[in-house]
């Protein structure tokens, strides 16, 4: 028995690791991408705005 408590964690690692990509993945795009590209667009704007050119 002593294989299974040594395959246990990494095993659930995995699956977990899985379902993070897989929540990851699935959140991006979709109803608020737009809304998220505009706020990035907003920041990155601002952050170029203040910075004295070269």
């Amino acid at each position: 028995m002593d294989y299974v408590s040594a395959l246990v964690p990494p095993i659930v690692m995995a699956t977990f690791f899985i379902f993070l990509v897989r929540t990851i993945v699935k959140s991006q795009g979709g109803a608020n991408k737009a809304k998220e590209d505009a706020a990035v667009d907003a920041v990155l704007a601002r952050a170029e705005a203040g910075q004295p050119r070269k």
